[in-house]
């Protein structure tokens, strides 16, 4: 057990069969985790009935009610990290992220040195597909103010497709881990560079759901602009401990 993509999942029974049915269809060894949160569609029960045709690669948590994005990718995290898995990926059901571009993150991580490899939208050879322009200078912006305000060089520090290796996650305490919608991602990014751990960005092209409803709202953006001042604020009184010998755990406090 080596890769598993976790995806977590509300209200996505137009997308969640043929995202996972793309993922295996690379033949490429991914797992995949769903972790749905008590969709009212029937998307958990999808996911059931395609674990009988897959039932050593597909595994699903269900959760009671809309707790957050970031509460799911923590929950999907320790989940992997206590069955053995080296590689963990995050991915969205709505095909917003390309899962042909999986292999690519796997690479960075397993081949090319990154401890996290971010699918980006922002570096040479990346991009978006079908996003109105107010939203493309929205989502720049956003990432050029994280940029000023962490100075985390990270030219998509929002983005949501990624990979980590185990080390990442496991010196990480999840349980702080503060932000659970927008900022979540950045929060992340943020404290594996503050550990010390190498970031790779891996060019993706973005297109926006055709299928299914957004999950962005005004909260979400808020906690993302407010997030993102908070984290460097308290970065000033963390510590952040770097790894000694290969042995020994990045922990960060």
């Amino acid at each position: 057990m080596e890769k598993l993509v976790v995806i977590p999942t509300y209200n996505e029974k137009e997308n969640i069969s043929k995202i996972l049915h793309a993922v295996f269809a690379l033949n490429e060894g991914f797992h995949v985790l769903v972790i749905d949160d008590g969709s009212p569609d029937g998307t958990a029960q999808i996911v059931k009935d395609l674990q009988t045709k897959f039932p050593e690669q597909l595994f699903l948590e269900e959760r009671k009610g809309k707790a957050g994005l970031g509460t799911a990718y923590i929950h999907g995290f320790k989940w992997a990290l206590s069955k053995g898995y080296h590689f963990i990926f995050e991915m969205d059901a709505d095909f917003s992220h390309n899962p042909e571009d999986l292999p690519r993150l796997y690479d960075a991580c397993k081949n090319k040195g990154a401890d996290l490899a971010v699918g980006s939208r922002y570096v040479q050879g990346g991009g978006v597909v079908n996003w109105p322009s107010n939203r493309i200078a929205l989502s720049k912006g956003a990432s050029f103010y994280t940029r000023m305000i962490t100075w985390m060089p990270v030219k998509d520090p929002t983005a949501g497709f990624m990979c980590y290796r185990k080390e990442v996650l496991q010196s990480i305490n999840l349980d702080k881990i503060h932000f659970v919608g927008y900022a979540f991602q950045i929060e992340m990014k943020f404290t594996a560079w503050k550990l010390g751990f190498k970031i790779l960005e891996v060019p993706i092209i973005f297109q926006d759901r055709t299928l299914g409803e957004s999950k962005m709202n005004k909260s979400i953006v808020k906690e993302g602009i407010l997030g993102v001042l908070q984290l460097r604020w308290l970065s000033f009184f963390r510590s952040y401990k770097k790894r000694v010998t290969n042995t020994e755990r990045i922990t960060v406090s």
